[in-house]
């Protein structure tokens, strides 16, 4: 993409306004999916509840996705100066992965405990949502970075290393695909940690 003409060129504060409330709705719909259980005569709700686990982990996995992606969100746009209207379709490709979300940890919930393909195929969804948004995240920061919309004397040898540097979560979302056909709770948990892994200052325009 070639470098933005000065004229076409804007502020970051709608874009970041839109963002956040993209992200607030996406993260509000995770705990829709959350339901009391049903209680027959007689059940007790502590066992009810535990049976209930697979919609917990799900939600407690996604909300540290959405929720650690919201802050680095933040942390990225903290240091551009200026968008454009390629910027803003980059953007755009993130919030299409940000707002299926639910979509998938839904899936994956109801799947979870299965022992049968059903189970790795949600879990393979659900690790394909990741993985894009994560392949989202990362074309953001190179387009940026190449387009000298943060400030920055990088050269492209540590041009190639920041966005490598911060792309290597994303290697690991991909390999999430296949782990999935192994073990789908192996995979929530490596959803999970990964999004710990994010929540660690990645971005930077300097060593």
């Amino acid at each position: 993409m070639a470098v933005s003409n000065q004229s076409d060129l804007a502020e970051t504060s709608r874009l970041e306004a839109f963002s956040d409330g993209v992200f607030a709705i996406a993260i509000t719909l995770l705990v829709l999916e959350l339901h009391a259980p049903v209680l027959s005569e007689g059940r007790r709700l502590w066992p009810a509840l535990l049976h209930e686990w697979p919609q917990f982990a799900a939600y407690l996995a996604s909300f540290a996705v959405l929720g650690i992606m919201w802050v680095n969100h933040h942390s990225m746009f903290r240091q551009i100066e200026r968008t454009d209207r390629g910027l803003m379709f980059l953007n755009l490709f993130l919030l299409l992965w940000v707002t299926l979300l639910p979509f998938p940890t839904s899936m994956f919930a109801e799947h979870l405990k299965d022992e049968s393909i059903n189970a790795h195929v949600a879990a393979a969804v659900y690790s394909t949502n990741l993985t894009l948004a994560a392949i989202a995240f990362s074309l953001i920061w190179w387009y940026v970075l190449r387009n000298h919309l943060v400030e920055h004397q990088l050269t492209k040898a540590q041009l190639r290393k920041s966005v490598l540097r911060y792309s290597l979560g994303t290697l690991f979302y991909a390999a999430m695909i296949g782990i999935s056909f192994l073990s789908a709770k192996v995979t929530l948990l490596i959803a999970f940690l990964l999004a710990m892994y994010y929540a660690f200052e990645q971005l930077r325009t300097r060593d």
